[in-house]
């Protein structure tokens, strides 16, 4: 699983180097006054897509992305303008009339004052979509890549090779309608973190099995989105206002629910048929998600936390 460009990427630079397509291009062939005619300007068209082609290999192949922290891309957010994304945040979920009585009865306490900021944060960075001109961001995508692939090459910004991650297409950047950054920050710190990278590494295997496969980001940005609802319903509050933090709280039921998600996938011998039912926990289910405490490798025994005591 490399980062070579596909084969219609040599085509395409191979004709390049066409020396007809060329002659064309600087005017040679085409009689004086004449106008342009259909056959000169298809391969006009295809020359400044060649020029353009080759642009971006070249900008991709500049040199080696460094990889990057969570803590650094975090610092990064931290201090980034996020004006526009705050506008679109909801933080809680609204419910009124008789929803409204029993969730301030029975319900979850709410989140604490000082950590209400972080959690704006966290849902800021969920509307923030992925940038080609941040480099902060361009970083984050080639760190999971290189992490989950163990290859220490960058690769395009697009193409075949984020389809064999688990991404549905050729950029990543569609998949993450919903969950924005917080979708590959959530990555991040699962390829990046020492204590769950093995966790990380044996969930990418299966999503490569020959009949267990899944769509390992995919799957990923699923997840994402489940800790964003239990964040915005509340699930989260009591948890989140004993430790005294969001973001780290949200990281652990990722990995947690990731690490659940593995465990019924590999010993039930679940199939991508089945993901639609594992991804719909919802506290009437009474669902358990473990946290881990120490990361989590698979063998590690950790807690647990039933989102529906939450409630």
């Amino acid at each position: 699983m490399g980062c070579k460009p596909e084969p219609v990427t040599h085509r395409i630079l191979a004709l390049g180097q066409n020396s007809l397509l060329q002659a064309l291009m600087r005017g040679a062939g085409q009689p004086t006054g004449a106008e342009p005619g259909e056959e000169w300007r298809r391969a006009q068209e295809e020359w400044e897509a060649v020029e353009n082609i080759q642009s971006g290999l070249l900008e991709e192949s500049a040199g080696p992305v460094p990889l990057i922290s969570f803590n650094e891309a975090l610092q990064h957010f931290q201090t980034a303008d996020l004006s526009e994304c705050r506008k679109k945040i909801r933080a809680t979920v609204r419910r009124r009339g008789l929803a409204a009585l029993v969730h301030f009865l029975f319900g979850p306490p709410r989140l604490q004052q000082q950590l209400q900021g972080e959690r704006d944060l966290a849902l800021a960075i969920a509307q923030c979509g992925l940038d080609n001109n941040e480099t902060v961001h361009m970083r984050i995508l080639q760190t999971v890549y290189k992490k989950l692939t163990r290859s220490t090459l960058s690769c395009p910004r697009y193409g075949a090779h984020w389809e064999e991650l688990g991404f549905q297409g050729a950029d990543p950047g569609t998949d993450l309608r919903g969950t924005g950054m917080l979708g590959l920050m959530q990555m991040l710190y699962f390829v990046m973190d020492s204590q769950t990278l093995p966790l990380a590494h044996k969930i990418f295997k299966l999503s490569q099995h020959e009949t267990q496969s899944f769509p390992f980001c995919l799957m990923s940005v699923n997840i994402t989105r489940i800790v964003i609802q239990a964040l915005r319903e509340e699930c989260l509050s009591r948890e989140c206002n004993r430790r005294q933090q969001v973001i780290v709280v949200l990281n652990d039921v990722y990995v947690a629910a990731f690490l659940r998600l593995y465990g019924v996938w590999k010993a039930q011998r679940k199939t991508v048929a089945d993901s639609d039912f594992l991804l719909k926990a919802s506290p009437e289910q009474n669902a358990v998600v473990p946290i881990p405490e120490g990361g989590g490798d698979g063998n590690v025994e950790t807690p647990e936390i039933k989102l529906a005591d939450t409630w």
